[in-house]
């Protein structure tokens, strides 16, 4: 039973990929057919457990309601995606997103729910410095706007270059991974070379520093967390 949970939970969670829109589209007849399929399998698992498990023990463990929940919330939208497709109105499956509901919440996917847990405590820990990094782009977002903004320059595709703050904001996200590495840099770099210290101070104070900083905030808090979750403290 623990190999058919397994097999049921992948081809649920692969169902995406042959949804619209999907990589590999198939008629919504068979992804539809095999989602309730997969849902009857889960729910089968869930009424087997309820029968070997006291109904007082059932009910209080919040793994079971999560799951029976995901069953009601996708045979839902299942059946209002349904309709509505028969009428040619244009919707979409937001049940998707409580798929990996049913990965985490079976009794046999104890491993995954410990680093689930694990990965959850950390968030707190790590909120403080996701923020002043946040504050740092957002400065030099602002300090960009003001250097760039007012000299009328373009991008190579014509458009207008740091006017937008939500657009600068964005460019200068991904330039902390250095995607747009040198592109986003070079329209104010041909207007002058100095420019290029701007660019420069800010790949080296977010991408050098703040990143190598989050990223051991998040190594240290999580493997102290798992370390807790599997010496036996909150264990189920």
């Amino acid at each position: 039973m623990r190999t058919a949970t397994y097999f049921f939970i992948f081809l649920n969670l692969s169902l995406a990929v042959f949804e619209e829109p999907a990589v590999y589209p198939l008629p919504f007849l068979v992804t539809s057919l095999l989602e309730v399929l997969c849902l009857l399998v889960f729910f089968g698992r869930l009424a087997h457990f309820a029968k070997v498990t006291l109904r007082s023990v059932f009910w209080k463990d919040t793994k079971n309601i999560c799951i029976m929940a995901a069953i009601l919330l996708s045979l839902t939208d299942l059946a209002i995606y349904g309709v509505l497709r028969i009428y040619n109105v244009r919707s979409i499956r937001w049940s998707r997103i409580v798929r990996p509901i049913f990965l985490i919440n079976f009794a046999e996917s104890r491993q995954i729910r410990r680093a689930f847990r694990s990965i959850r405590n950390t968030l707190p820990e790590i909120t403080y410095v996701f923020l002043l990094f946040m504050f740092s782009l957002l400065m030099f977002s602002l300090m960009a706007l003001k250097l760039f903004g007012e000299r009328n320059l373009q991008t190579a595709e014509g458009l207008p270059y740091f006017k937008n703050y939500l657009e600068i904001v964005f460019d200068l996200y991904v330039l902390v991974t250095t995607a747009n590495s040198p592109d986003v840099m070079m329209p104010a770099f041909d207007f002058s070379s100095w420019y290029a210290l701007f660019f420069i101070a800010f790949v080296i104070v977010n991408t050098y520093i703040f990143m190598s900083l989050f990223l051991a905030v998040v190594y240290n808090n999580y493997k102290k967390h798992l370390k807790v979750t599997f010496g036996g403290v909150n264990c189920d």
